[in-house]
C-alpha cells in the first residue's frame, strides 16, 4: 500500500475542491444547500468535519459516480450534507449512524433546513451491532465514530464494498490516537486495497480503493 501525502488540488480526482462551488447554480437544490452551508459556516461543533473535509468527501463522490453510500458517525450532519448533496447529483442515498439522540435529532434538523432529506437514511442507533448487519452493497463508505473501533468497522463492512468502491475515514493523521495505528495496520495488510492519505486538514482522510 502506498500512502501518500497528497492535498485537494492534486488528488487523482478531477478538480477537487472545486465542484461544488462551480455547481452550485445548477438547481434551486444546490442553490438552497450552499446557502445552508454558507449561513451555519461557524456553527458546527460535535466532531464535525471541516468544511474542506466535507467538500473532499463531496467531491470524491461525484467523481467517481458513487450511488450506494454509507456514513458512521453521524454527529449533528455537516459531513453528511455533503456527502448527501453530492449523492443527490450521482442518484444516490447515504445511510447514516448515530448513537446519541441529541445529535441525531440535530441531524434531522439540519437535513431538512439543506433540502437534502430525501437523500439521507438516518439511524438513531448503536453502530457497534447494526454495521455488521447491514446487507450493502456500498460503493462509498465515510467513518468518523469512535477511533478504537476504526478497524472492527472496517472489517465488517469490506465484505460488502463492492470492487471500485471507497472507504474513507476521518482523523487517521495521528498514528498514534488509539485505534488509528491498528486501523492503518489493518488498511496495509488488506489484499487489492490501495490507499491514499489525504490532508485537507489537521485531521487527514485516508482514502481506500477496493481494487480486487
Amino acid at each position: 500500500m502506498n500512502y501518500a501525502g497528497v492535498c485537494c488540488t492534486v488528488l487523482a480526482l478531477g478538480s477537487i475542491c472545486s465542484v461544488a462551488p462551480c455547481r452550485a447554480q445548477e438547481s434551486g437544490l444546490d442553490a438552497r444547500v450552499q446557502a445552508f452551508l454558507d449561513d451555519h459556516r461557524s456553527e458546527w461543533r460535535d466532531a464535525n468535519v471541516s468544511m474542506a473535509d466535507g467538500q473532499a468527501l463531496h467531491d470524491l463522490i461525484v467523481s467517481n459516480g458513487y450511488t450506494r453510500a454509507l456514513e458512521i458517525g453521524t454527529s449533528t450532519g455537516h459531513s453528511t450534507i455533503w456527502i448527501a448533496w453530492a449523492l443527490s447529483k450521482t442518484g444516490g442515498k447515504v445511510i447514516t449512524i448515530e448513537i446519541d439522540e441529541g445529535r441525531y435529532n440535530q441531524a434531522l434538523k439540519n437535513f431538512e433546513e439543506a433540502g437534502l432529506s430525501e437523500f439521507i437514511d438516518a439511524r438513531l442507533a448503536d453502530a457497534h451491532e447494526l454495521v455488521p448487519q447491514l446487507e450493502g452493497p456500498f460503493d462509498f463508505v465515510f467513518l468518523d465514530a469512535d477511533k478504537d473501533w476504526y478497524a472492527d468497522y472496517f472489517r465488517a463492512v469490506l465484505p460488502n464494498l463492492e470492487v471500485g468502491g471507497c472507504f474513507t475515514a476521518h482523523n487517521v493523521s495521528g498514528r498514534r490516537m488509539r485505534g488509528i495505528g491498528e486501523f492503518l495496520d489493518e488498511l496495509e495488510k488488506t489484499p487489492g486495497l490501495e490507499t491514499e492519505i489525504l490532508r485537507t486538514s489537521r485531521s487527514g482522510i485516508s482514502i481506500s480503493y477496493r481494487r480486487s
